[in-house]
C-alpha cells in the first residue's frame, strides 16, 4: 500500500468515527445549555484534553515546529511562554471559574463577564459578541487553511477543494452534537497530538543521533544569531523580546473556546484532576514540536514554507505506510480548534444577544450561525491566505486582552461595575487590533502586553470587593 492510499484510508476511517460521535452526541443535546456547555457534566480527561487541543492545534503542530525551524534557538522561549499560560489557567483560574459559573448559572464566558453589570449588560454582551465573531472569523480561517495546506500537499489536489472538504467534515459533526460532539472529538484529536508530540521528536532525535549531535548539526545550518538565546537582540530589546513571547501565555485566560471547558466541569475534584492532565499535555506537545522543528532543519532540504517542515520531515523519518498514518493523525488534530471556535461564535450570536434563552428556535438559530461562520471563514482561507502562526496569534492576542483581564478580576471580586467592564473589554480588544497594524516590535511585546495591562487596570478600578 502506498503513502497516499494509506493517508486516504486512515482519514476516511477517522472521519467516519467523528461523524459517528456527532450522531451519538446529538442524542444528548436537547437544549441550548446542552449544546453550548454539555449540561455542566464534563469529566477531567475530556475537559483537559479537549481544552488543550482546541487551544493549540494548527499553530502548535505546524506553527510551533515551523517557528523552531525558522528561528533556531530563540524559539525555546515559546515552550515556557505557552506552558505558563496553561499553568495559570488550570492551577489558579479553573477552580475559581468553575465555582463562579455554577453559582451564576452562566452558560457562556460572555454571559459570565456581563453578569451583574446593570444597564451595561446588553452593551457588554453585544461588544463581546462582536469581538468573538471578528477574531474567530480569522482564527477559524487559519485552521481551514492549515487543513487545506496538508490536504493539498498530500494528495496533490487544489487548495480550494482541500479547504472545502475539511470545512464540510467539521461542519457536519459540529452541527449534529454541539458541545458534546466538539468536546469528545477534540479529546480524541488531543490524544493524537500527544502521540505525535512523543513519537515525532523521538524519531527525529534518533535520526540525528541524539541531543548532542543535534546541537552540533544546528551549528552547521543556523546562523550566529539563530544560535543565541535572544537571537539578534541584546540588552533591553532582548528583555522585551522575551517578555513579548511570554505574552502568548498571558492570552490564555481570555480564550472563550478554552475557558468554556472549565465552566463545564462537573465538580472541583474534576478540576484538580484536569489540571495535571492539561499541563502535562502542553509540556509534551509544545516541547515535542520545538525539537521536531530543529530536527527538520538538520534532516531535510530547505522548504519554502516553514509551516510545511513538519510534514516534510515526517515523510523522511518514517516508511510510507507509517508516515501516511502520522500525517492523517496530524491533519485530524489540526481541525480540532475550528469546531470549538465555531461553537463559541454561534453562542455569541444566537445565545448571548438573544432575548429568550429558552426559545424553541434558539438551537436552530445556533446551528444556522455555525453554517454562516463556516462559509465566511472558508472563503477567507481560500481568497485571503496568510501565515497560520501570524493569523492565529493576532486573534489570540486580541481576545486575550479583551476578556482575560476582566475575567481574572471578576473571579476574585463580587462583581465589576458595568462601565468599567465595558471599558476594559473595549480597550483591550481595540488597542490590540490597532497595535497589530504597526510594524512588529521584538516578540510583539507592545500588542501582547500593553493592551492587557491597561484593560486589567480598568477592570481593577471597577471591582466591588
Amino acid at each position: 500500500m502506498d503513502y497516499t492510499t494509506t493517508v486516504l484510508i486512515t482519514l476516511v476511517i477517522y472521519k467516519i468515527v467523528l461523524i459517528g460521535i456527532g450522531f451519538y452526541a446529538n442524542k444528548k443535546t436537547s437544549s441550548t445549555e446542552d449544546y453550548f456547555i454539555g449540561g455542566r457534566g464534563l469529566g477531567p480527561w475530556v475537559a483537559a484534553i479537549s481544552s488543550a487541543a482546541s487551544a493549540s492545534s494548527a499553530w502548535t503542530l505546524l506553527g510551533m515546529s515551523g517557528a523552531a525551524y525558522a528561528m533556531g534557538l530563540p524559539a525555546i522561549w515559546l515552550v515556557p511562554a505557552v506552558v505558563s499560560g496553561y499553568i495559570f489557567n488550570w492551577a489558579w483560574l479553573a477552580p475559581r471559574l468553575q465555582k463562579k459559573a455554577e453559582a451564576e448559572q452562566s452558560v457562556t464566558l460572555t454571559e459570565l463577564l456581563a453578569h451583574g453589570s446593570g444597564q451595561f449588560k446588553k452593551p457588554i454582551l453585544w461588544l463581546c459578541s462582536l469581538c468573538i465573531v471578528f477574531a474567530f472569523t480569522f482564527y477559524v480561517a487559519a485552521q481551514f487553511q492549515a487543513a487545506g495546506n496538508t490536504f493539498a500537499t498530500t494528495f496533490g489536489v487544489s487548495m480550494e477543494s482541500s479547504i472545502a472538504l475539511g470545512t464540510t467534515i467539521i461542519l457536519i459533526y459540529t452541527l449534529l452534537g454541539g458541545f458534546w460532539a466538539v468536546s469528545i472529538t477534540d479529546t480524541l484529536q488531543g490524544l493524537l497530538m500527544a502521540v505525535a508530540g512523543v513519537i515525532l521528536p523521538v524519531a527525529g532525535l534518533l535520526a540525528v543521533g541524539g541531543f548532542a549531535e543535534l546541537w552540533q548539526q544546528m551549528q552547521m545550518v543556523y546562523s550566529g544569531p539563530q544560535l543565541q538565546l535572544t537571537g539578534e537582540h541584546s540588552g533591553f530589546i532582548a528583555l522585551a523580546f522575551i517578555i513579548g513571547l511570554f505574552g502568548i501565555g498571558l492570552g490564555q485566560p481570555g480564550q472563550p473556546h478554552v475557558v468554556n471547558r472549565m465552566m463545564a466541569l462537573r465538580d472541583q475534584k474534576s478540576v484538580a484532576q484536569a489540571k495535571i492532565i492539561a499541563i502535562g499535555w502542553a509540556a509534551i506537545v509544545v516541547g515535542g514540536m520545538l525539537i521536531v522543528g530543529w530536527c527538520a532543519k538538520v534532516l531535510i532540504e530547505p522548504v519554502a514554507n516553514n509551516e510545511q517542515a513538519l510534514l516534510e520531515v515526517t515523510n523522511v523519518l518514517f516508511p510510507p505506510v507509517i508516515a501516511g498514518i502520522m500525517i492523517a493523525a496530524i491533519l485530524s488534530a489540526i481541525m480540532s480548534t475550528a469546531d470549538s471556535q465555531l461553537l463559541v461564535s454561534a453562542s455569541a450570536i444566537s445565545y448571548d444577544i438573544g432575548d429568550d434563552k429558552n426559545h424553541k428556535n434558539s438551537l436552530l438559530y445556533s446551528r444556522l450561525t455555525v453554517v454562516i461562520m463556516c462559509v465566511i471563514s472558508m472563503l477567507i482561507a481560500i481568497y485571503i491566505p496568510k501565515d497560520i502562526f501570524t493569523r492565529v496569534l493576532f486573534a489570540w492576542n486580541a481576545l486575550g486582552a479583551a476578556f482575560g483581564p476582566l475575567l481574572i478580576v471578576k473571579v476574585i471580586s463580587k462583581s465589576v461595575e458595568g462601565k468599567y467592564a465595558f471599558a476594559a473589554i473595549f480597550t483591550g480588544f481595540t488597542l490590540s487590533v490597532i497595535l497589530s497594524l504597526f510594524p512588529s516590535a521584538p516578540g510583539d511585546f507592545l500588542e501582547r502586553i500593553i493592551p492587557f495591562v491597561l484593560a486589567f487596570i480598568l477592570a481593577w478600578l471597577g471591582r466591588n470587593k
